[in-house]
């Protein structure tokens, strides 16, 4: 797109595409617009994935492309959580908390596959999947995930994010799925594909 210059300013040529300088869309639009890109995330590194979220900030991958070069260590000025490594049971009330602390609306990423189901640790005190804690919007596989794949879940929450629905029955729907989430049978006590039983 060619830029001129305008007295002082520097446009881009963005009026050039407006019919008359409107621009037309929805309040939900432009909500979801502003919410994607404006996340702050907070700092919960637990363990190994937390250096592999650490290196997606850094100056090599550049979260700060997509607004979110801070890390926030107050939940009150967060609204994105990266649980990033194990969880274990002491820290599974302490988590809820900060969860619980954290502006709404608010969402999930589930890093590493301790974050998400455990991993390797199948035992009495690692939390079997962080969604039995809280409700996770996207999880992110990997035995550390790399930084890329940190990014890519960024974006795809951006896209989940643009098209959240605005309404009456909003908080009704999230109160519906974090219960159905908190519910879930544990995946400790699901059955083993390939064992015979």
């Amino acid at each position: 797109m060619a830029t001129r210059r305008i007295g002082m300013g520097l446009t881009v040529g963005l009026e050039e595409k407006l019919p008359s300088g409107f621009l037309l869309t929805s309040v939900e639009k432009l909500a979801g617009y502003m919410r994607k890109n404006s996340l702050w995330p907070a700092t919960f590194g637990l363990a190994c994935c937390a250096i592999e979220m650490m290196a997606a900030g850094a100056g090599r991958y550049d979260l700060a492309r997509f607004g979110m070069e801070v890390f926030r260590a107050s939940p009150r000025q967060a609204d994105l959580m990266i649980v990033a490594g194990r969880v274990s049971n002491k820290m599974a009330p302490v988590l809820r908390q900060i969860y619980d602390q954290m502006a709404a609306p608010k969402w999930v990423i589930a890093m590493g596959a301790c974050a998400s189901s455990g991993g390797m640790f199948n035992n009495y005190a690692i939390v079997q999947g962080v969604d039995h804690v809280v409700p996770v919007d996207i999880y992110l596989p990997g035995c550390p995930p790399r930084p890329e794949m940190l990014m890519d879940a960024i974006l795809k929450l951006h896209e989940h994010i643009g098209d959240t629905k605005l309404g009456v029955n909003r908080e009704k729907v999230i109160k519906e799925v974090e219960a159905a989430a908190l519910a879930a049978v544990p995946t400790h006590s699901l059955p083993v594909f390939g064992s015979r039983a």
